[in-house]
């Protein structure tokens, strides 16, 4: 059985395009992106990935390009920013729920109470923990993470392996998202920003009306109380909200990687 160079090339290809957008995506979505998931791991799933769907889609087509030519390397960078720019949008939707935990903690009077994310390596209030363990888990639970490979797969179909990429406007579109970050985080704190600051006017209203009570002996105890009380009450709408979000960001992924689509 002899191969020929350019069968060799296009046999090479097939696999090697489609396993950069596939690690790209890796490195950078949230759950397979993780600080406590070492390289080794994200490199064997990118190649567990790209074993399972490569050869489940018949009809993908990648140019017969030299990996090292000038024209394989400009297609190697624009599959790492087609896999880039989707996992970076789905991180919006898990960072929409940090931001909305940040901002129920400084209503609560616990934005001081910090701890390290292991996920992202920062340090965020315990709220936004909370908030990000339980997105991580109803996303899961929701088979979030396998829609995501479905759409990735759908990618090669929509936007095959090229020297195209992705147009200019989508990479606009794509930074443009931070305001529906912003947006959705507000849409979940809602609530509790509500019930919070009524609760800090009211004690505002006593302490004008009883001024021997003081306000920080006991409006900021009972701010903490109330706040976890509006957590657990409002924690079951949190999931509501995942999952209406979290079809909006897939669509929206779904239009980034259509022929000259947008976000």
């Amino acid at each position: 059985m002899e191969l020929s160079t350019a069968e060799i090339t296009g046999l090479l290809g097939s696999y090697m395009w489609p396993f950069i957008r596939i690690t790209a995506l890796v490195m950078t979505a949230p759950i397979f992106s993780s600080n406590f998931v070492n390289a080794r791991s994200k490199l064997l799933l990118a190649i567990a990935i790209s074993i399972v769907i490569i050869p489940a889609m018949p009809n993908i087509n990648v140019p017969a390009v030299e990996p090292l030519s000038g024209a394989g390397l400009l297609i190697v960078a624009h599959q790492i920013l087609i896999g880039a720019c989707m996992g970076f949008m789905l991180q919006l939707l898990f960072n929409a729920f940090t931001l909305a935990g940040q901002i129920i903690a400084m209503q609560m009077g616990l934005g001081f109470a910090s701890m390290v994310d292991p996920q992202n390596g920062v340090t965020v209030p315990v709220i936004s923990q909370f908030y990000l363990i339980f997105v991580t888990l109803v996303f899961i639970s929701l088979d979030g993470h396998l829609i995501l490979i479905q759409v990735l797969s759908e990618s090669f179909v929509t936007l095959p392996v090229s020297s195209s990429g992705l147009p200019y406007s989508s990479f606009r579109d794509v930074v443009a998202q931070a305001s529906w970050m912003y947006a959705a985080a507000v849409l979940v704190a809602l609530p509790a920003i509500g019930s919070l600051m009524m609760v800090n006017l009211s004690f505002g209203i006593l302490s004008r009306a009883a001024p021997q009570i003081s306000p920080f002996s006991i409006g900021f105890p009972m701010s903490i109380i109330l706040g976890f009380v509006i957590i657990f009450v409002t924690l079951p709408s949190a999931s509501h909200h995942l999952t209406n979000l979290a079809d909006q960001m897939l669509q929206m992924i779904r239009l980034l990687v259509q022929p000259g689509g947008t976000a």
